[in-house]
């Protein structure tokens, strides 16, 4: 985050704004980051849980694709109310009530006993964590100028890879508790990995400020000066403000149909990995440490993407390039048996995937503020986290009936090259500049 700003000596508007900046980027964007990390992790981690789960719940991998994507149903349901109600009510308290609430749903699924309760308590945990993402994608708009947006989402999204670099090493680790005070190791990565979030939510409660107006740890001239910016910003463009607005406009649709294309792909790919790579042989803790390989090249080569769209632009082209990379790498991963090269194709499509998500969700900002922007976000990824139940569920009954996991990388393959299709298509909507 120091590339935020430069060292400038003078108070000059300029510095006032760049110190606001940097003052609202070091208190927001770790513990937001962190707090991200654990939603993705509760999310995801449901993949190592099923080298032991699965057996004991007695799930077939139709069940279990099936369970693991169920979560987005109830996400989806809850999605724009969330975010309208956090529109209300304001991003602090309800950011601090949706973590809480995950928190404890996240850890309630160690006590599934079969296919039907594991459905509902994932189902339940997909409505409590409603509305986390877009609300903090709008938190981050109302505080960080366009300018350094990419950059500031790039460091909040990175809690994506990072999770699953991490996760994958830990979530092995928590399984072979196997055993202690009587629970099963599955059981103990469910409740270590959920309850941290309840923690979080406490905290977003005390560091949150709703808008910089209300943020008393800035100078009166820091948040005049935030404010000068947003205002210049405001008088360039044409945006929706209204929810209802954004409604009839065909770029949230295009959005959201982006968005489902991308995300099926990142979670059909996250979500079964641990298993695609446990038919190769590998023990839990290999699989584990082996898992985290592309998302360490996926942490690195989101931060350099981000930084490189702030400085050259064209968001349009480089989310396209990211889903094309994504699709030619993931089919080509398809034709090949051993574990190096289809891990050398996972690896480019992760990058792909999780680096335009980041540039992806700087577009709507473009078009729509206010409770527009609220809603809008919370319409469009509602639509594009069905991708998150598509995804797995698509990957398990490929592997069901093909009896490869190959034939569900390269049914993801053919999706996001329809997504990188329509992603070009934004160019004959774009009115600014892409």
């Amino acid at each position: 985050m120091t590339s935020l700003s430069s060292d400038m000596t003078a108070d000059t508007p300029a510095t006032l704004e760049q110190q606001a900046v940097r003052k609202a980027a070091w208190r927001f964007i770790p513990l937001l980051a962190l707090a991200y990390f654990f939603n993705y992790l509760d999310r995801t981690s449901v993949g190592f849980a099923a080298l032991t789960m699965n057996r004991d719940l007695g799930l077939t991998a139709t069940q279990f694709g099936w369970g693991a994507g169920i979560m987005f149903a109830g996400y989806c349901l809850c999605e724009v109310p969330s975010n309208l109600a956090l529109y209300r009510f304001g991003a602090r308290r309800w950011l601090a009530r949706i973590m809480i609430s995950w928190g404890f749903m996240a850890a309630a699924t160690a006590l599934a006993v079969g296919p039907t309760s594991f459905y509902v308590i994932r189902l339940l945990l997909g409505i409590g964590e409603a509305g986390f993402f877009p609300g903090v994608i709008f938190f981050l708009a109302v505080w960080f100028p366009a300018s350094y947006r990419t950059r500031v989402l790039a460091w909040f999204t990175v809690s994506t890879p990072l999770s699953s670099l991490v996760g994958g090493p830990l979530s092995s680790w928590l399984l072979q508790m196997d055993g202690v005070l009587g629970l099963a190791g599955w059981k103990w990565m469910f409740i270590v990995e959920g309850l941290p979030a309840c923690a979080l939510g406490y905290l977003v409660l005390k560091m949150l400020a709703d808008r910089p107006a209300e943020a008393q740890w800035l100078s009166p001239e820091e948040r005049l000066a935030l404010q000068d910016a947003f205002d210049r910003e405001g008088s360039s463009a044409q945006k929706k403000k209204d929810f209802r607005a954004s409604l009839k406009d065909v770029r949230v649709y295009i959005l959201a149909m982006i968005s489902f294309g991308f995300t099926m792909g990142s979670y059909g790919i996250g979500i079964w990995l641990p298993q695609m790579l446990k038919a190769h042989g590998m023990s839990v803790t290999q699989t584990g440490w082996v898992s985290a390989v592309p998302y360490f090249f996926a942490t690195i080569a989101l931060l350099w993407w981000a930084k490189r769209v702030d400085a050259r632009g064209g968001h349009i082209a480089n989310l396209a390039a990211g889903l094309l990379v994504g699709a030619i790498a993931l089919g080509v991963s398809t034709y090949f048996h051993q574990l190096l090269p289809a891990m050398i194709g996972i690896t480019l499509a992760l990058i792909g995937t999780i680096a335009g998500r980041t540039i992806f969700y700087t577009l709507p900002a473009r078009f729509l503020s206010g409770q527009a922007a609220a809603g809008g976000l919370a319409l469009i990824n509602s639509i594009g986290a069905l991708g998150g139940f598509a995804g797995p569920y698509l990957v398990g009954y490929l592997k069901d009936s093909f009896g490869t996991y190959a034939a569900g990388m390269f049914g993801l393959a053919i999706v996001l090259g329809l997504t990188t299709l329509l992603t070009l298509s934004l160019y004959a909507f774009n009115r600014e500049p892409s």
